[in-house]
């Protein structure tokens, strides 16, 4: 079957607003770049482990590694520069911090916000889009258990998942609902689509929808929303889950039908590399469609992952190519109800062939 062809210049392209944290968000946002100018980066702030945790105990700022990731990955920079910000140091005090995350805790310094000083480095690596920290209240994650334990802090909810040897019931913030960065807001408003980046489910995702207003924002727009799976389990937070586990985690700590269109990967997983992850306690995601369209998820396929250095990625621009693939078939289906009811609202400038 002849796949259809997304021919839309960047500078035309949907309002995008990716949602998440980690490599998972980055991922996403390094694809999207080539299809629109036009992304907004909402990022969470609860990591409390690494360089970013070390910055955070020392200077008191928000974690910097998760946004200066989106960062990097939106840059429109040099390659020397592409490879400053991402040199981790490797002897005296500063061994394992990344210069990125120095250079950003030093605009935090001089900027009178750490949104500010993120929109500081924004304009430093002429990023495509923006990068929006979710909040700039001084956030703790914490994790309760099926068993009744709970454990607080972001970098501690693994090993303690890890050893009760059960599921997570619900993850939680400290303060509770945290209000929302004001730009996070608008630009949930005015987006074309929504998408729910791939990435660690209880640390990286279901942490945004905590924030005050953000859920609230995401339920009220008309935008398209994607929420776009894992392709294999994670140690230590989702051992054992399908795809509907996943979207039943989420709807539990926003609101359910959050998104309505769930993109899981059809490509195989080598057994070479199955064995490798299931050393680890992870394996494919399991794909129930039957108990995804129950909760009112449409589940799409496609081969959106590959293998690179023995682990399995998400493949950045196959990803995007389906997220917009999907806005462009909705705008579609918009037109032509527009066109059944008589209304005279263009809703489709993004054509598929």
């Amino acid at each position: 079957m002849k796949q259809p062809i997304y021919q839309v210049s960047p500078e035309q392209g949907p309002r995008v607003v990716a949602i998440g944290g980690g490599n998972g968000l980055s991922t996403l946002l390094r694809g999207l770049k080539l299809y629109t100018e036009h992304i907004t980066a909402i990022v969470t702030v609860a990591d409390d482990g690494g360089g970013s945790g070390a910055l955070r105990r020392d200077l008191g700022i928000l974690p910097p590694g998760d946004i200066r990731n989106c960062l990097e990955a939106l840059a429109n920079v040099e390659p020397m520069m592409s490879q400053l910000m991402h040199y981790r140091f490797t002897e005296g005090a500063l061994t394992g911090q990344s210069f990125g995350n120095l250079f950003l805790a030093a605009l935090n310094g001089i900027s009178p916000s750490f949104d500010k000083a993120v929109a500081g480095m924004s304009q430093v690596l002429a990023i495509t889009g923006q990068v929006l920290p979710v909040t700039t209240e001084n956030v703790i994650l914490g994790a309760e258990f099926e068993n009744g334990s709970s454990v607080i802090g972001e970098s501690r909810i693994s090993y303690c998942k890890k050893k009760q040897n059960c599921r997570i019931r619900r993850v939680y913030l400290l303060p509770s609902r945290p209000k929302a960065l004001p730009a996070v807001l608008d630009a949930l408003e005015n987006a074309d689509m929504i998408v729910l980046a791939p990435g660690s489910l209880y640390t990286s995702i279901i942490p945004n929808l905590l924030v005050d207003g953000v859920a609230d924002a995401i339920i009220r727009s008309k935008a398209l929303k994607i929420y776009t799976c894992n392709v294999m389990t994670q140690e230590g937070e989702t051992e054992g889950y399908t795809v509907s586990d996943h979207i039943r985690a989420l709807f539990k700590h926003s609101y359910p039908g959050l998104f309505s269109v769930c993109l899981a990967n059809s490509a195989p997983v080598p057994t070479g590399i199955c064995r490798l992850y299931a050393k680890e306690g992870a394996a494919p995601l399991v794909c129930d469609t039957e108990k995804c369209e129950q909760l009112g998820v449409r589940v799409v396929q496609r081969p959106i992952a590959a293998v690179e250095n023995n682990f399995v990625r998400h493949n950045p621009g196959h990803l995007a190519r389906e997220l917009m693939l999907l806005h462009a078939e909705d705008c579609l289906r918009r037109a032509m109800e527009c066109e059944e009811n008589g209304e005279d609202e263009l809703l489709c400038p993004f054509p598929t062939k």
